[in-house]
């Protein structure tokens, strides 16, 4: 029934419990997994843990903005030759992100421009980080206009935002942001926006739902985010669930390698 678009499960938070989390994840019908790269050092642990699991977890390469600062000179250059040497199912995770203080812009705007080039040259979805930057990455995605487009990952921007996202091909990630009530407006657009604007996603080890703050947050966790779905808008679950995974399989269409 469900597919969890964005899910770190190569972080050292899961080391211990991986096999019982992922029979969780089995028995509440949570087939697929898509677990992004952020830093070079990581793509090797995410390849290694999806090649493990090839039926449930599905591989993503990326530079992510927040590692700024890891990130080598010729990370680029290894990235292309994985996405040559590996399937992956996109190109993430990748982005902007403009909230710390001191976050240099310039050099985030440098790597996104390269990785957005490198997702077009390989048609390749890509999963993108936004924060404080809803418009720069959009100005970014009209000049390269990828053919597979991608998914925001959680998603926290305006209505305006969200209508130019979407006439660009893209999904909008939601998670345990919505089981906040104070999350007024992203509740909100849950139910305004067309039911196709959306996937599921935990972004686990963080971004616990509500009543689970300050522990670490899990893939298995997904149904509840359903279910909060679903009753914003009012809509059977099963109904809610089987749109979002169509939604997921649309642009993330690699999945289907293995069936549904």
């Amino acid at each position: 029934m469900y597919i969890d678009s964005h899910c770190h499960l190569d972080f050292p938070e899961f080391d211990q419990d991986l096999a019982q989390i992922l029979a969780r994840c089995r028995s509440r019908k949570i087939s697929k997994i898509v677990v992004p790269g952020v830093v070079a050092s990581h793509w090797g642990r995410v390849i290694k843990l999806c090649e493990a699991c090839p039926d449930t977890l599905f591989p993503a390469l990326g530079l992510h903005p927040c590692f700024s600062d890891r990130h080598q000179f010729d990370d680029l250059a290894l990235l292309r030759r994985q996405l040559t040497q590996h399937r992956v199912v996109a190109l993430g995770e990748i982005g902007l992100d403009f909230w710390l203080q001191d976050a240099d812009r310039n050099r985030q705007t440098e790597l996104l421009a390269s990785q957005l080039e490198m997702a077009k040259e390989f048609a390749l979805p890509v999963l993108l980080h936004v924060r404080k930057a809803h418009d720069q990455v959009l100005s970014l995605l009209r000049r390269f206009r990828l053919p597979q487009a991608g998914i925001v990952h959680a998603f926290s921007g305006s209505d305006q935002q969200a209508s130019q996202y979407l006439s660009l091909g893209f999904k909008l990630g939601v998670g345990g942001a919505l089981t906040y009530s104070r999350a007024a407006r992203l509740r909100r657009q849950v139910v305004e926006l067309p039911l196709e604007s959306w996937v599921l996603e935990t972004d686990a080890p963080d971004m616990p739902l509500y009543g689970r703050q300050g522990r670490v947050n899990r893939p298995d966790y997904l149904p509840e985010v359903g279910s909060v779905f679903a009753a914003l808008r009012e809509e059977p679950l099963d109904a809610v669930a089987a749109q979002i995974r169509l939604n997921t399989q649309a642009i993330l269409p690699l999945l289907d390698r293995c069936g549904v």
